[in-house]
């Protein structure tokens, strides 16, 4: 059986499946394999991830590069840091959703 492709460090996922779908949260760590570990700072915290397969998520196209930089070097993240990268992707998504049509195809003005 094929390995799926992890979501990358500070991708913002949607939990699909389980006590928390419908959360937005931010992968923070990858288990061998299959699984990533989430976190959003508001219900699972940094200290307290959850660990969740790969095919029980879904990526959204959106990577925080500051919480991804700084995971990559190794440097701590608090949940404040989570929470305002999730409220950043939230605010682009509104923005998007905006300038979209029902068919997600953007219109300009006019």
């Amino acid at each position: 059986m094929k390995t799926p492709k992890l979501p990358e460090l500070g991708q913002v996922v949607e939990v699909m499946r389980g006590r928390d779908r419908g959360l937005f949260a931010v992968v923070i760590g990858h288990v061998p394999d299959r699984f990533v570990q989430i976190a959003d700072g508001d219900k699972r915290k940094v200290d307290k991830v959850k660990i969740k397969n790969v095919l029980h998520v879904r990526p959204m196209p959106y990577v925080d590069g500051d919480i991804a930089h700084a995971l990559r070097n190794g440097e701590k993240i608090t949940n404040a840091n989570l929470r305002y990268a999730l409220r950043r992707f939230l605010a682009s998504r509104v923005q998007h959703d905006e300038v979209c049509d029902e068919e997600g195809v953007q219109r300009g003005e006019g």
